[in-house]
């Protein structure tokens, strides 16, 4: 299996901070699956037409079965995930984006502010996380049996 994880950050990736977020949707992609994927990465400012680019170059030439993206999902100007994400999928699957909101707001009720979706582009699953380290450590694990499925059907298993 081969997963590719997109930081979406200007500040992180001029170099003001360090991305911990990448990271830490690596740690939780590596505990849940079975056999040790192989992880790509890329940390790409909040520019729609490169994460866009970004997204189509990760599912039809490099390959990948799944894209996780983490960061430009709030309501800011800059956070164009979604809109990229939409501009690059076949189909929609919004049952994501509700499940982390649904996870989220329990413990941060401005949650809702997060406009992350999902969906697929030919057998390649993209997933819109949030920016925050914490935040992907609660979201994505209840994900991960919806991921697993996903990626079986996807793959006509």
């Amino acid at each position: 299996m081969k997963i590719a994880r997109v930081t979406l950050s200007d500040r992180a990736s001029s170099g003001v901070y360090a991305d911990l977020s990448g990271p830490e949707i690596e740690r939780v992609l590596r505990a849940g699956f079975v056999n040790e994927p192989g992880i790509i990465s890329r940390l790409i400012p909040d520019d729609r037409a490169m994460i866009a680019d970004t997204l189509r170059s990760l599912c039809d030439e490099e390959g990948c079965d799944l894209v996780v993206t983490t960061g430009g999902t709030g309501p800011a100007p800059r956070d164009v995930t979604p809109e990229a994400t939409r501009d690059v999928i076949d189909r929609e699957l919004p049952g994501f984006g509700e499940a982390m909101r649904a996870v989220s707001f329990a413990k941060v009720p401005t949650a809702i502010l997060s406009r992350a979706t999902a969906g697929t582009r030919g057998r390649t699953l993209i997933v819109n996380l949030p920016g925050n380290p914490r935040a992907i450590g609660e979201c994505l694990p209840p994900l991960l049996p919806a991921i697993r499925e996903c990626l079986k059907h996807l793959n006509g298993s």
